[in-house]
């Protein structure tokens, strides 16, 4: 099985999240997003995986949500992607894919459901 996770070693919900598929005996392929933000087309598909519209993905209390005008509500689906893009910093986080499903790990035993 094929195991990514959006990553970013800084966050505990990441790194717990991280240890929990390795507790799995899963070693994902680990992504660094903040240093390899994910392509438009990559937001997309994690998008339709987690059934979710770009704002819902993005880490609304971020300096940068602001600062980047994304708390416009005009903005539409294609603009709020290159937010993300531009400041992947709003990624919420760890994000797992597996079994082409993805889950959120928040908390971390979300992604157990798509393993």
């Amino acid at each position: 099985m094929s195991v990514k996770i959006y990553h970013n070693p800084r966050c505990s919900k990441s790194r717990q999240t991280l240890e929990l598929l390795k507790e799995q005996g899963i070693e994902p392929e680990i992504i660094e997003y903040l240093k390899t933000p994910p392509s438009a087309t990559e937001l997309n598909d994690i998008l339709e995986k987690l059934g979710l519209e770009p704002r819902d993905l993005m880490r609304k209390k971020e300096a940068e949500y602001k600062n980047a005008g994304l708390d416009n509500q005009s903005l539409d689906r294609q603009a709020l992607i290159d937010g993300m893009i531009n400041n992947p910093i709003l990624i919420e986080r760890p994000i797992v894919i597996a079994n082409n499903k993805a889950a959120i790990g928040r908390p971390p035993e979300n992604v157990l459901a798509i393993l």
